[in-house]
């Protein structure tokens, strides 16, 4: 019995855990730990330098090899490179249809011409157009006939004195350039307010396209006689490449734009708005003596847009500051070429503002979409 009642000891004492303790006092202490752990976590994720380098690492992670190209047969391997070379062929004759596309936007831009023109004659009143001309149905056509009962006796009682006034008529369509320049974001702050008495001259946009294997193209800005300077047009060309980059033929994208040149701006005496003239005290170290010295220095305006910055030669390392203001360059005369001057009208009216708006609404609703159609509500939720 004693032997008994030993082995019953032990066994009670086994239970008990170290020290005497319950298994369930154990089990309570591990989850006090558990919990102390998890607000610990909590407190370091919520340390905005620890998330910094947290991203920073899964950053450095991005395109990193996982190495399974490499853990491949060579007769694989060998099959990947021949596809590669396809691959190749396929960059070449993508850069070929490139360069067709040009052909026909040189082709169409003749006969975008005529109609160009007579917008610029139509905006800086060169001729007025005829009622054929002006068939246009437009929601605001629509308000008007809806308004027009409502509005008929007020119009009756005003018509003596209407009759009395000489009514407004401008000629052409006034600041039509400078109005679009200041729809436009991307424009927009470009333009400063002593630019726009200038602008107000500006009266056509053009786009010449360089019809050679370049693929660049001009952009023109022709001015109405002013003040401020003699030019009559203010040009600014863009060089393209078509070509694949040899290499990395990989990474063509089709063509781009690699650098630009702008014009010399004839100012007026007095009128270079591009610049200002600041004062300065200097003091001589040895007399103590001070003189005031004038200095120009450069100012914000939307004509620095003809003065861009030279692309630094190939293997020169281009600065952080350049690298941004040459992007920004060529991002705004691609964006003169392909949506201003086409859709001049719809920009002073922000109709195609609206739709770029619209375009942009619709590709987050879309991602959203996306992300909810990846839940399913019959598949268990999985814990982390």
């Amino acid at each position: 019995m004693a032997e008994n009642n030993q082995a019953s000891d032990a066994v009670a004492n086994m239970e008990a855990g170290p020290g005497g303790d319950s298994m369930d006092d154990v089990e309570e202490v591990e989850e006090i730990q558990g919990n102390v752990t998890d607000d610990k976590v909590n407190l370091v994720l919520q340390n905005p330098q620890v998330l910094a380098s947290l991203q920073h690492q899964l950053d450095s992670l991005v395109g990193q090899r996982s190495g399974y190209i490499e853990s491949l047969p060579k007769v694989v391997k060998r099959r990947i490179k021949a596809l590669k070379k396809l691959q190749l062929n396929h960059t070449k004759l993508e850069a070929k249809f490139y360069e067709e596309v040009h052909q026909l936007e040189c082709k169409y831009a003749k006969l975008y011409e005529n109609l160009y023109d007579k917008r610029k004659d139509i905006v800086t009143a060169h001729i007025e157009p005829t009622d054929s001309d002006c068939e246009w149905e437009s929601s605001d056509d629509e308000e008007e006939e809806e308004e027009g009962d409502n509005k008929l006796a007020d119009e009756l009682k005003e018509k003596a004195q209407i009759e009395d006034k000489e009514e407004e008529n401008p000629s052409g369509i006034p600041e039509f350039w400078l109005t679009i320049l200041k729809n436009v974001d991307l424009l927009a702050d470009m333009v400063q307010e002593h630019d726009e008495p200038i602008l107000k001259h500006l009266k056509d946009v053009k786009v010449q396209y360089c019809d050679n294997p370049n693929m660049g193209f001009t952009l023109e800005f022709h001015f109405e006689e002013n003040v401020f300077f003699t030019n009559q047009v203010l040009k600014k060309h863009y060089t393209m490449k078509c070509e694949p980059d040899e290499s990395d033929p990989f990474s063509y994208e089709g063509p781009e734009i690699i650098s630009s040149v702008g014009c010399t701006i004839d100012w007026k005496k007095g009128k270079n708005i591009t610049v200002r003239l600041v004062k300065k005290k200097q003091k001589h170290k040895g007399k103590g003596t001070t003189r005031v010295v004038t200095k120009t220095e450069q100012n914000d305006s939307f004509f620095n847009f003809f003065s861009p910055p030279a692309v630094p030669k190939e293997g020169v390392e281009v600065d952080e500051e350049t690298e941004s203001l040459l992007s920004a360059d060529f991002e705004i005369g691609h964006f003169f070429k392909e949506r201003v001057v086409p859709r001049a009208v719809l920009y002073f009216t922000g109709e195609a503002i609206e739709d770029e708006f619209e375009e942009e609404e619709e590709e987050v609703n879309e991602e959203e979409e996306d992300e909810d159609s990846d839940y399913d509500p019959s598949k268990p939720m999985l814990a982390f």
